[in-house]
């Protein structure tokens, strides 16, 4: 009896560590495919009130509620692509047209204003350097190479799109997908608990992914209207871009910072750099630097609490110490993970008392 027992252990776990095997090299092959169905997971959870809404009160049946909330998601995607059509088509022109005695003469003036005025030296400044810089070489036999590299990012783009709709809409449509799949491997006397716990991970994780809409708004307002004043170019695209990089908690702000510096900068390049360039790129630098306070101490205190109900040193703890663990990807999944663990802890261990203080809150 007792080898027999043995016996069946062994099977079970060779059996569970074949199918672990086989589940990380599935994943692994197929990661662009789990990535949309992480990105139709968060869009679900976004759209999810308005799917609730539509069905409770106007009693809209799951497809068409699913169908209104996927259109509305159409709507305001085909809305933001619609606004880069035009930095695209300019830079499509540029091209087109290059012109790289332009190019160079512009870098050199645009240099040498930066020099006179700091007082440094750039060996670059010479105009034979310009002319032989590899960078101008490289860049003009680089064209057709990024040309092809981005018809296939179109091509991936395109297909990407297409699949996060496709899953999207059976996501809004039927909420229990997920939920329906992973009790297949939950023992039965734990299918209540988990269902209680996937309910609540849901509704967190709604609110939080509705507050970092309602933050990047909120910085879209702030960099749009600094830009706007200022006069430069594009400033919506501009504005959408540093704001969305704040998603990347600490990374996110100080790539924002730099590119909004940068692309205020070259966006008056023919200008003077004492009189135009730099008045205007500390303006520009100062909304930024408004928008961060204002969402750094008003903004993302108000989401982690009313959201995943978590102290915000406990957020920076979380976030520090999945950045270092699995760095970009960490920073940017820190907090669904932590509040999805924080969860199943409060359903399945609530007794246990370090539990009950991490989960006090939920």
């Amino acid at each position: 009896m007792n080898s027999k027992l043995v016996t069946d252990g062994i099977v079970n776990a060779v059996i569970k560590l074949l199918f672990l095997s086989l589940l990380i090299y599935l994943i692994f092959n197929v990661k662009e495919l789990i990535i949309y169905l992480c990105i139709s997971s968060i869009l679900a959870l976004i759209g999810r009130p308005l799917v609730l809404l539509l069905q409770n009160k106007l009693k809209l049946s799951a497809f068409s509620s699913a169908s209104i909330t996927l259109i509305v998601f159409l709507i305001i995607l085909m809305g933001l692509l619609s606004l880069f059509i035009p930095l695209l088509t300019t830079q499509g022109e540029n091209l087109s047209l290059l012109n790289v005695d332009d190019i160079q003469n512009k870098y050199k003036f645009f240099i040498k204003q930066i020099s006179d005025f700091t007082g440094w030296n750039f060996p670059s400044i010479d105009e034979k350097n310009i002319s032989n810089n590899s960078f101008f070489n490289y860049g003009l036999e680089a064209i057709p190479q990024i040309l092809n590299g981005f018809v296939g990012l179109l091509s991936n783009f395109t297909i990407g799109l297409f699949s996060v709709i496709f899953a999207l809409f059976f996501f809004l449509k039927d909420s229990k997908i997920i939920e329906t799949f992973l009790l297949v491997f939950v023992k039965e006397g734990y299918i209540n608990k988990f269902k209680i716990a996937i309910e609540k991970i849901k509704n967190l994780l709604s609110r939080y992914f509705i507050g970092l809409v309602v933050q990047i708004i909120v910085l879209l307002i702030i960099y749009y209207s600094t830009l706007r004043i200022i006069g430069v170019p594009n400033p919506f695209i501009i504005a959408f871009l540093c704001a969305l990089l704040n998603l990347i908690p600490y990374l996110g702000p100080i790539i924002g910072f730099f590119l909004i510096s940068f692309l205020t900068m070259t966006s008056f390049i023919d200008s003077s750099f004492s009189a135009v360039v730099l008045p205007k790129t500390i303006y520009a630098v100062s909304g930024f630097i408004f928008g961060q306070f204002i969402d750094n101490f008003i903004s993302q205190p108000y989401i982690f609490s009313k959201s995943v109900k978590s102290h915000p040193l406990e957020i920076f703890i979380v976030i520090i110490v999945a950045g270092t663990l699995f760095g970009t990807v960490g920073l940017i999944f820190a907090i669904p993970t932590y509040t999805a663990l924080r969860v199943m802890l409060k359903v399945f261990f609530e007794k246990n008392k370090f539990v009950e203080f991490l989960t006090k809150n939920i």
